[in-house]
């Protein structure tokens, strides 16, 4: 019988690594979440949704498959999922908080404008919905309902499409506009791709919208599709007023 000449590693300890979870949350309390890395931010979210299990190596893994913390913020359920040692259980702490944020930052967007503004321009629009809708998967059409003095009355979320394209019944948003009592609409998409252009669908759309308000007595003040680097207003572009006159044109006596 001969003695081992190479170490053996050791492994990890449960009380060890209850000690090491112990000194990550510590520290973050008392200096913030700058004394911690991107990967330790990760362990800590992820540590939330299983806090007996070492997640270390998962949280490195996450940070090496996205990129960065906001790589990994961004993933869906099914991509942090698809990490080895994670299952949908292990994540829910990363979805909470990136849900929480979004609503935090809707909600900041919104009591920032001042009671008499409301939404004025497609800035206004832009910092109310890029939280929630420049990150999402697929694509998600929004309707703002407002009232004569532009100030938002309801929202809803109407269509939710595949990553390039989304279903939208002219029919349905008019009958909504006209339970929620609106008098103005503005209309929103976020484009997963990141490309600020609208297609020629969306254009399509666009003019067939502006015909149906004008049909039913309310006005479009805009379009805006949300990327997560800026946004497109067809407003901006003069696209609506060119819906609007083409629509007169169209319906001048001969």
């Amino acid at each position: 019988m001969s003695w081992q000449t190479e170490p053996v590693p050791l492994r990890s300890k449960p009380e060890d690594n209850k000690g090491h979870r112990q000194r990550l949350r510590e520290r973050f309390a008392a200096k913030g979440i700058d004394a911690l890395t991107e990967y330790e931010i990760v362990e800590l979210l992820l540590i939330l949704g299983t806090p007996r299990k070492d997640v270390k190596s998962q949280a490195k893994a996450a940070i090496r498959l996205f990129g960065n913390l906001k790589g990994v913020l961004e993933a869906s359920p099914e991509q942090l999922a698809g990490i080895e040692g994670l299952g949908r259980q292990n994540t829910v702490a990363i979805q909470i908080i990136r849900s929480v944020a979004e609503k935090w930052l809707q909600e900041k967007a919104m009591t920032s404008l001042k009671p008499e503004q409301y939404f004025n321009s497609a800035d206004d629009v832009y910092n109310y919905l890029k939280a929630s809708m420049s990150t999402q998967p697929v694509e998600i059409f929004k309707v703002l309902y407002l009232n004569n003095r532009n100030r938002l009355e309801k929202i809803e979320d109407l269509f939710t499409g595949t990553v390039n394209r989304s279903a939208v019944y002219p029919r349905e948003v008019m009958q909504k506009a006209l339970k929620h009592h609106a008098t103005g609409l503005i209309f929103a998409h976020n484009h997963p791709s990141g490309c600020l252009e609208p297609s020629p669908e969306d254009k399509n759309l666009t003019r067939t919208l502006v015909f149906g308000a004008i049909l039913m007595q309310l006005k479009v003040l805009d379009h805006v599709i949300v990327a997560r680097d800026g946004y497109y207003s067809f407003s901006a572009r003069g696209l609506i007023e060119r819906y609007e006159a083409e629509y007169i044109k169209l319906n001048m006596p001969a």
